[in-house]
């Protein structure tokens, strides 16, 4: 676990906001959920045989009540459960779908590695109530708008995959075709996948082993297990993305790490974080509004970890600079702060972000300091300056074919000049 701090969070700030602008365009609404929730929550909603509930999952028994019972409670490990779980409890899905965002923090308790830690960040999305392919590619369509905004595409830093999952019967007669498969190739697993054989054969697939992928490659691809309905809303999924222009690869071992998917799923993955390549992934999850205790609804979402998206962004140098101020206040005498406090104000009721120097201390100092801000202009407060109700003005950052000389503007009409400061 770790702590963010200046400038490293000015970045998560820009990030937040871009993603913000990005969903809200899309009518997505926020929602926030507790951080720690019953562990059968995530038993039943995740998979008891997946990595998250059986390795890394931060799990306690809580205090007994007076009746001497404990409640087993859990860090959230992800948030879809928790979504779904408060829109079970206020009947949130009674009278129409629900389209939700989330920022927040999640916990594994996973082996620590670059851009992973044992509490990480994640933005999510959850579109609960609608059926159809048009919401998984409008999900599709808006992490992809959301990378494109963020230069990702354009710069080939991402691509795309799909697959479909199909639903409950096609992945039971594929899963057994499956399992006699590796059946086959039992020998050659390594631990973990002879775990996952007769529990969560399709995991296996997913196996990062570089000596198990021929034999994954070779195993049975659940494509071909697809019923009518199901390829048909996959094909009306691809048929948007493709008029949308929006480029993908069908990758038949792509399942996700979570046991409630169904039909469509997909990531975004990039070669420039090694290894652990996956930056947002998703995908639609019809059963488990019931499986969770509530009426039947479809759904579809997707996840995407803050930290690796910075880390990204950082290896391609697409991540912007710490912001500056735009006025640095210098202030010789302690006797003009009530004017000088004042003025500072209007200007930034007027939008202007000016940092006063705190203390005392030489000019020399005070300019010093107003240069390592990064400010475009000082502002002097002189007592010469003050006197007269003025303010001397000395740009700091100005360009070539801009002028050096330092100008005064009057205290009374900050308002009035304000947008110079702005326009630098």
């Amino acid at each position: 676990m770790n702590d963010i701090l200046p400038p490293d969070s000015a970045s998560w700030e820009w990030l937040e906001a871009k993603m913000r602008s990005v969903l809200q365009r899309y009518g997505y609404a926020n929602v926030r959920t507790p951080i720690v929730e019953p562990t059968a929550l995530f038993v039943r909603g995740i998979g008891e045989v997946t990595d998250i509930v059986e390795k890394e999952m931060y799990a306690f028994e809580d205090r007994a009540d007076k009746h001497g019972q404990a409640e087993h409670l859990a860090l959230r490990p992800e948030m879809t459960a928790g979504v779904v779980r408060a829109m079970i409890e206020h009947s949130f899905l009674r009278d129409s779908g629900r389209r939700l965002y989330y920022f927040g923090p999640m916990f594994r308790r996973e082996k620590p590695q670059k851009g992973r830690y044992r509490q990480f960040h994640q933005m999510g999305v959850e579109a609960l109530g609608f059926a159809g392919p048009d919401i998984d590619a409008e999900v599709i369509l808006m992490g992809s708008r959301l990378l494109r905004e963020l230069g990702l595409i354009d710069g080939e830093h991402v691509s795309l995959e799909l697959n479909c999952l199909g639903e409950v019967a096609e992945r039971r007669a594929h899963r057994e075709a499956l399992i006699a498969y590796l059946e086959q190739h039992k020998d050659s697993l390594d631990e973990d996948s002879q775990r996952r054989l007769y529990t969560n054969p399709l995991r296996v697939l997913d196996t990062k082993n570089p000596a198990l992928q021929a034999m994954a490659n070779g195993a049975p691809k659940l494509l071909d297990f697809l019923g009518e309905a199901s390829l048909a809303h996959f094909m009306g999924v691809r048929a948007i993305l493709d008029a949308a222009g929006v480029a993908y690869r069908i990758n038949p071992r792509l399942v996700r790490g979570l046991d409630y998917y169904n039909l469509t799923v997909f990531e975004w993955v990039t070669d420039k974080l090694g290894s652990q390549g996956t930056v947002c992934g998703g995908g639609r999850y019809d059963g488990l509004i019931e499986q969770l205790g509530g009426k039947a609804a479809p759904a579809v979402g997707f996840g995407m970890g803050i930290e690796r998206m910075l880390l990204l962004l950082e290896e391609v140098s697409l991540l912007p600079a710490a912001p500056t101020p735009h006025a640095y206040a210098i202030v010789p005498s302690a006797q003009g702060l009530p004017q000088v406090m004042v003025a500072l104000e209007g200007l930034r009721a007027a939008g202007v972000t000016v940092v006063l120097h705190p203390g005392q201390s030489s000019m020399k100092s005070q300019f010093k300091k107003a240069d390592a801000s990064g400010a475009a202009f000082a502002l002097i407060f002189g007592e010469d300056e003050l006197d007269q109700g003025l303010v001397a003005v000395k740009p700091l950052r100005a360009s070539p074919e801009a002028s050096t000389e330092q100008f005064t503007r009057d205290l009374a009409h900050v308002s009035d000049w304000a947008a110079e400061l702005l326009n630098a």
